[in-house]
């Protein structure tokens, strides 16, 4: 006699659901071609440095904070912590100091559509399970690759960050929940319909709301990304102890297609599966601010390099760039998604990392302040017309005697960049980052151990390298 799942996963044969459950199943490391298998490397590296050096931010430590209170076995890593914690609540410290400092990557697809921080939602995820399940390397980084497929291919179908938030009010990243939950499947070793169940249950427990754009502090903005990579976990543990749940939450009357599905995108969801990784768009950030920003701190340093004028001499800075991007960092009261301030911020320090976009003496210097209100951000009808969902913009910087301008068509580390970052660029961005807190040592190791991420037995190996606080 069949279980209840079997008979579902029968009924299911011919839909794209399944087509990604049993694509899903059948996923393994050595079928990965080698530059997929180093970009899913390059992001669990990058993501796991975020989480960590995240956890000393408001969020990152209350959240922490949380997570040792609520206590749970000690299974898996809190980034910066000195103690595990369940997987579930590690995933979501993990999740949530992960995109605190907004320094973690983020994704477009192949045909130029934002999905928002599948890195801060999939990694977390995918981590602490395997952490539980002392699965190898190779398995994490087969979970990261799946899940990016499965989340990118779901946001894709609903016609990517623009329509999502603009007509339904829904923070469409909080989606990649999906993937984290099909990444957890795997893992786990589920069948096809408990991949589907696990879905299920992680888009019930996830989906967010547009407000914490407005906030004035980074917490629920990064809960959002914890709470996914939360989700994930248990929807893939909850599936796994036979809790059941929808058939099929991508086709089924009130699911995501019947409900966000943009017309004639339906067909995403399962579209070139084994061909068209999602991993390697992979936008990786340089910056430590919203994405739309990258651009234009990349143009206003470049002029100021190039040109050297003094900053008193400015009189208006003009940003272009296309509407979406624009309405996202328009005057927030975040400053790490606020384009006037963050600008304002580059040019007085000269650069825009983790230590300049969260020190609260620059951000309130008042030159900064002053070359803030210098800045106005125009929606651009040309970017609207060739990148709707891009990251472009152009800058102009007026004096008295004439002006400078400089357009960016894609900021360093976009899928659409090139050259492609390289382990040397992450290495950068991260070593001296990283070994402030813990040292020259452990930061090679930690590095050495991502780059051969394939060779690793047991992830606790890596992950417990930056367990605990920075060394003294």
């Amino acid at each position: 006699m069949l279980k209840q799942h079997e008979v579902a996963a029968d009924t299911l044969v011919g839909s794209a659901a399944y087509a990604l459950a049993s694509y899903a199943t059948a996923t393994q490391y050595e079928t990965l071609p080698g530059e997929v298998a180093d970009r899913a490397k390059l992001i669990v590296f990058d993501q796991l440095a975020c989480g960590f050096v995240g956890a000393e931010l408001p969020a990152g430590r209350i959240i922490g904070r949380y997570v040792a209170d609520m206590g749970g076995k000690p299974q898996s890593v809190v980034l910066g912590a000195p103690d595990r914690s369940s997987a579930p609540l590690a995933a979501l410290a993990n999740g949530t100091s992960g995109h605190a400092d907004e320094f973690d990557s983020v994704h477009a697809t192949s045909d130029f559509l934002g999905t928002g921080h599948p890195a801060a939602i999939i990694v977390p995820a995918a981590a602490a399970l395997a952490e539980r399940q002392f699965c190898t390397g190779r398995d994490l980084v087969n979970a990261v690759t799946l899940g990016y497929d499965v989340g990118a291919r779901v946001i894709s179908v609903t016609g990517g960050l623009a329509p999502m938030m603009g007509n339904h009010g829904i923070d469409p990243g909080s989606l990649h929940s999906l993937g984290a939950a099909f990444a957890c499947a795997r893992l786990l070793g589920l069948d096809e319909s408990r991949h589907l169940f696990a879905a299920a249950l992680a888009v019930q427990q996830s989906v967010a709301l547009n407000a914490p754009y407005g906030e004035r502090r980074h917490m629920s903005k990064a809960f959002v990304t914890g709470q996914a990579a939360y989700a994930g976990v248990t929807g893939a543990v909850l599936a796994a102890t036979g809790f059941e749940a929808s058939d099929n939450i991508f086709e089924a009357p009130g699911g995501i297609i019947d409900t966000w599905a943009e017309q004639g995108r339906e067909g995403q969801l399962a579209k070139d599966l084994g061909a068209d990784y999602a991993v390697m768009g992979a936008n990786f950030k340089f910056y430590s601010a919203g994405y739309p920003i990258h651009s234009p701190v990349e143009a206003a340093l470049g002029l100021k390099s190039e040109h050297g004028f003094e900053l008193d001499d400015i009189e208006r800075i003009t940003v272009r760039m296309p509407s979406h991007p624009a309405s996202v960092v328009d005057n927030r009261s975040m400053p790490t998604i606020c384009l006037q301030h963050m600008v304002a911020a580059a040019l007085v320090a000269g650069n825009l990392g983790f230590d300049e976009a969260h020190s609260a003496t620059l951000l309130n210097d008042p030159k900064v302040l002053h070359l803030k209100s210098l800045v106005h951000l125009i929606r651009d009808a040309e970017f609207d017309r060739v990148q709707p969902q891009g990251r472009g913009a152009e800058v102009t910087i007026e004096f008295a005697g004439g002006s400078v301008s400089r357009r960016v068509e894609h900021p360093r580390g976009h899928r659409f960049r090139t050259p492609a970052p390289t382990w040397d660029d992450l290495r950068a961005k991260w070593e001296d980052l990283l070994v402030r807190r813990v040292g020259q040592s452990r930061f090679d190791q930690f590095f050495q151990a991502c780059a051969s991420l394939e060779s690793v037995d047991d992830v606790n190996e890596v992950s417990s390298l930056l367990a605990g606080g920075p060394v003294s």
